[in-house]
């Protein structure tokens, strides 16, 4: 779901253009023609892919809800799917490993049998492995 705001109104602690953290906004002056204009430059969440757009600053943007989980790492399977425990004790087992650089440090400290918590991002039906966080080892 997402939420639509004035394009002034967005900055750099806000999310814009479905999943993308916008990373900087300039804006330019109103010309004879026409409205004055925002240059938004953005990372894709799920990508990290750089993207840029300009808009006529008196439009509105979406700004999609993005929501941040934590789970506790208990198993990787052969495939490449992750097994992580919820905050209500059941597994999720429908994400599958992150890219790399992150996938080699969840994949050793696994390995190390590390108490390991991943962050996922999901916003606009996506979810992804974001984030890891090193608990320290296993008790």
């Amino acid at each position: 779901s997402s939420a639509s705001h004035a394009i002034t109104w967005i900055n750099s602690l806000y999310w814009c253009f479905l999943c993308n953290q916008v990373v900087e906004v300039s804006t330019s002056k109103t010309g004879k023609h026409g409205h004055a204009k925002c240059h938004f430059v953005a990372i894709d969440i799920f990508t990290s892919k750089k993207l840029e757009d300009i808009v006529p600053s008196s439009h509105n943007c979406d700004v999609p809800h993005v929501n941040r989980t934590d789970y506790q790492l208990i198993d990787i399977s052969e495939d490449g799917f992750v097994s992580l425990l919820t905050e209500n004790g059941n597994t999720k087992d429908d994400l599958r490993l992150p890219e790399e650089p992150l996938l080699t440090h969840i994949t050793e400290g696994f390995a190390e049998g590390k108490d390991l918590v991943v962050i996922v991002m999901s916003s606009m039906g996506e979810e992804q492995i974001s984030t890891l966080k090193d608990i320290g080892p296993k008790n």
